[in-house]
């Protein structure tokens, strides 16, 4: 947490200041280069501070764009105040311009934040069907299904236990029960000890089930030794 804050703070300070070191580059030439020209450049930085995905910095390096295009680079200069109807429309199309790219950014990010996760949480089913196919032992594979479920789902703990004892009834007030079965019979249940509180979403409850199915299946042609 506290990386992703510094993070976002260090991407703060370049959304405000690389804008403003642009338009002091540009001012030498402001005179002869085309405020359209100009305005593209400025869009560009945009894209490069977004594309990291930080909103907040993409709208900051936007509002910063905006703002020193009209100060430096737009007549009369060196104050906040626009003559001309055509920089009024492009300062008013950088914000507008940065401000999208910055959004596009963000839901790319997002996206491959979840791309990433579909992946690990695929591998991680993957990892408990090649123990079972290997003709691991039930115990191997139980740990295995133990391991995967602990990192899915932030657990603080995680336990089998075989049959039908104490089904419904976990034995300590925060644990959750995770049945598995296999063919329609129920073989036992993982007993989940919740780690630090977390928002669990439908796909991974959906792959913590796949998961439990993999152990149980293990656990259909023979009954698991008993855990000490």
């Amino acid at each position: 947490m506290a990386r992703k804050a510094s993070g976002d703070h260090l991407a703060g300070l370049a959304g405000l200041a690389a804008p403003l070191a642009l338009t002091a580059v540009l001012i030498p030439f402001r005179v002869s280069l085309p405020n359209t020209d100009a305005a593209l450049a400025l869009v560009l930085v945009v894209v490069a501070v977004a594309a990291a995905g930080y909103r907040l910095a993409g709208v900051l390096a936007a509002v910063s764009a905006a703002v020193w295009f009209d100060f430096f680079l737009t007549v009369p200069y060196e104050r906040f105040t626009i003559t001309r109807a055509a920089d009024i429309e492009t300062t008013v199309l950088v914000l507008a311009v940065a401000v999208a790219v910055t959004e596009i950014a963000v839901w790319r990010r997002r996206q491959q934040a979840a791309a990433a996760r579909r992946a690990g949480y695929l591998d991680g089913i993957n990892a408990a069907a090649r123990a079972v196919f290997a003709g691991s032992s039930p115990q191997a594979v139980i740990d295995e299904v133990c391991g995967q479920l602990t990192s899915l789902l932030s657990l603080s703990g995680c336990r089998f236990q075989d049959g039908a004892a104490g089904i419904g009834r976990p034995p300590r007030g925060t644990d959750t029960e995770l049945l598995a079965e296999a063919g329609g019979l129920l073989q036992g249940r993982f007993l989940l000890t919740p780690g630090p509180r977390v928002q669990l979403t439908l796909e991974q409850r959906l792959v913590a089930v796949a998961l439990a199915d993999q152990a149980a299946a293990a656990l259909g042609g023979g009954q698991l030794a008993s855990r000490q």
